[in-house]
């Protein structure tokens, strides 16, 4: 079973090792890439005030975080939550650092982010994917079709489930790919899975159906440069079936 966590932070500012602390996690969960509806979101004091700038990008005030726990009372329920799962996060090195240094900061024996759960960079992964573009998650948000109008300003929770989105968008073509083969393969090969298949195909979809099918092609076409593999194995079913 795949579990992977996507990940965001919300900070006093821009460096941990210059003081700066966290004041907000967001995470959600996915289940072989599906949303399990859990999710883990605390704001947290920071003992501290936030920058101007940090701010004007969150817009979470000092007063707000007053009565909010500290990251050392939330510390063990987070690390459960998190525990051996592939953390997804954007610019993974920032948010690490400063969650790094939180844990360091509660008890040496809470270790590194690392020691609880394999970190996965999603920038880095834009970046190979879109090479020479902007991999902002505003960006990948208007390339993938992910809708971001509400996001005014910058939250954990409400980033992780765009970044979940769009996780889901940006490799949507990699977990179709060896279904596809296989299924090409079946179609197109003198077996009893040709029949399986073409039974199948009798069943037909209510319009609801077809419409919302056809908008998970249209986001596979944005998310692959070379379009769906779904509609490619539909030309291909078609044309055993003309043979």
């Amino acid at each position: 079973m795949t579990r992977q966590i996507v990940l965001d932070t919300e900070t006093t500012g821009l460096e941990a090792g210059r003081g700066h602390r966290v004041i907000e996690i967001g995470c959600v969960e996915l289940v072989e890439r599906r949303p399990t509806g859990r999710t883990f979101h605390r704001y947290l004091n920071p003992e501290r005030t936030s920058e101007a700038g940090a701010l004007a990008v969150h817009g979470i005030t000092d007063e707000f975080l007053a009565d909010k726990p500290r990251f050392a009372e939330i510390v063990e329920e987070w690390l459960e939550f998190i525990r051996g799962a592939e953390l997804l996060i954007h610019n993974a090195a920032f948010d690490v650092s400063f969650l790094d240094t939180e844990l360091a900061l509660c008890s040496a024996q809470h270790g590194r982010v690392a020691d609880h759960a394999r970190v996965v960079d999603t920038l880095s992964i834009a970046r190979e994917k879109y090479p020479g573009q902007k991999n902002t998650l505003d960006a990948l948000c208007k390339r993938l079709g992910v809708d971001c109008s509400h996001r005014e300003l910058h939250g954990a929770l409400l980033d992780a489930r765009l970044l979940a989105d769009v996780w889901l968008a940006m490799t949507a073509g990699q977990s179709a790919l060896s279904f596809a083969v296989e299924t090409v393969t079946a179609v197109l090969a003198p077996s009893i899975e040709v029949i399986a298949v073409a039974r199948t195909r009798v069943l037909r979809a209510d319009a609801h159906a077809q419409t919302a099918h056809a908008a998970r092609l249209d986001m596979l076409d944005r998310a692959s440069a070379n379009g769906s593999l779904w509609r490619k194995l539909e030309t291909a079913i078609d044309l055993a079936e003309q043979a």
